[in-house]
């Protein structure tokens, strides 16, 4: 595999600048520097030819439409082989007739996968991880879910965790459980006395709904 990654190998962290690989892909050759100036969904799969991971990306390419609305790029990582996720996707056109057109990267020796702390530095495969990395624009990353090997991720949150990043940038406010788009966004606390004084209520220095942009 052609792959260069300059990072040390540790857990990633929200905050952190994501780090940079060049890699085989199925759509190419691809380094993760590619895909600065717009957000990014980086997320690995346990493998290839299993049926939760079937499912996601099967889903996950019928919702393109709704990531590129959004400026956001999907990038997929396996262990399996740029050889075996072709034979995958075509597998998935033939029974689905879906085509997953995002990068599909190979990682056979895990170097990529241990970088973003998908798997211990000890591990001798993958087959637990189901981690998502959200990163933004300048390639920070701004968000991570992690699922077990028994549980699929939900599409719809995956899109639900972008906007809500995306308006939260925006807006310079905060989203609240169960936040969708076109929902209120809450204000920053203002967290001064005359803030508190002032407030027509006593809960509006902290919780109050933000303005429209």
């Amino acid at each position: 595999m052609d792959m260069q990654l300059n990072h040390p190998v540790a857990p990633m962290r929200i905050g952190e600048m994501a780090p940079d690989f060049t890699a085989r892909s199925t759509a190419g050759p691809l380094s993760l520097s590619d895909f600065r100036g717009q957000w990014l969904v980086f997320f690995s799969h346990p493998a290839d030819f299993t049926p939760v991971c079937t499912s996601e990306f099967v889903a996950l390419a019928r919702a393109a439409d709704r990531f590129a609305a959004l400026d956001c790029a999907l990038v997929a990582l396996s262990v399996d082989s740029l050889y075996a996720h072709l034979a995958w996707l075509r597998a998935i056109k033939d029974r689905f007739g879906v085509e997953v057109r995002f990068p599909v990267v190979e990682d056979p020796t895990l170097v990529i996968g241990r970088a973003y702390g998908m798997v211990d530095n000890q591990a001798q495969d993958a087959s637990a991880v189901r981690t998502t990395f959200f990163i933004d624009p300048h390639g920070i990353v701004r968000a991570t879910t992690s699922y077990p090997i028994t549980i699929g991720r939900s599409v719809d949150e995956i899109l639900r965790i972008v906007a809500a990043l995306q308006a939260t940038d925006r807006e310079h406010a905060l989203a609240p459980e169960g936040w969708a788009p076109g929902a209120r966004l809450l204000r920053q606390p203002r967290p001064t006395l005359d803030a508190v004084f002032g407030a027509a209520q006593p809960m509006d220095w902290f919780m109050e709904e933000a303005e429209d942009g």
